[in-house]
């Protein structure tokens, strides 16, 4: 049996992030996530909203980095809690339990300038940036001879 899920969306509210009465530390968010197929009589696309929660460093981690509106990959498993409601209902909710997260997108500073740079000790993984390259002046091209010079010629 395998119960694995994989998604990719954005959050819709910064994510909630409390404590258990044992010291371990959640988080709860929801992300937005579209569908692949239309409304058939709107022509409208569709997005289900899908509850998560990731718990101790994960937990740590969406506190600290992950905000409203930010695009995530959110691994993890499908699941349903039951419970009774205070009026005597029985109550279902379908949520994922996270085991990794990581961000699409870099984060913007506030005051809207260049992307902020993730930080080297986060616990979780960042997509890779590739490393600025040393600045090298490119040759001059090089001139043709006047009496030489072809426009319609190949390079």
């Amino acid at each position: 049996m395998l119960n694995r899920v994989i998604l990719i969306g954005r959050l819709t509210r910064d994510p909630e992030c409390s404590y258990t009465t044992n010291g371990i530390q959640l988080a709860k968010f929801t992300i937005a996530v579209d569908r692949v197929t239309k409304n058939q009589e709107t022509g409208a696309k569709e997005t289900d909203f899908i509850d998560c929660v990731a718990w101790r460093q994960r937990a740590d981690f969406i506190e600290k980095y992950v905000k409203k509106g930010r695009l995530v990959a959110v691994e993890g498993r499908l699941q349903i809690r039951q419970w009774e409601a205070q009026d005597g209902s029985r109550r279902r909710a379908a949520e994922i339990q996270v085991d990794a997260v990581e961000t699409l997108e870099r984060a913007r500073d506030t005051d809207g300038g260049a992307p902020t740079p993730p930080p080297e000790d986060a616990n979780e993984s960042y997509p890779s940036a590739p490393a600025p390259s040393p600045a090298r002046e490119a040759p001059a091209p090089a001139q043709p001879n006047a009496d030489e010079y072809d426009p319609f010629a190949d390079p």
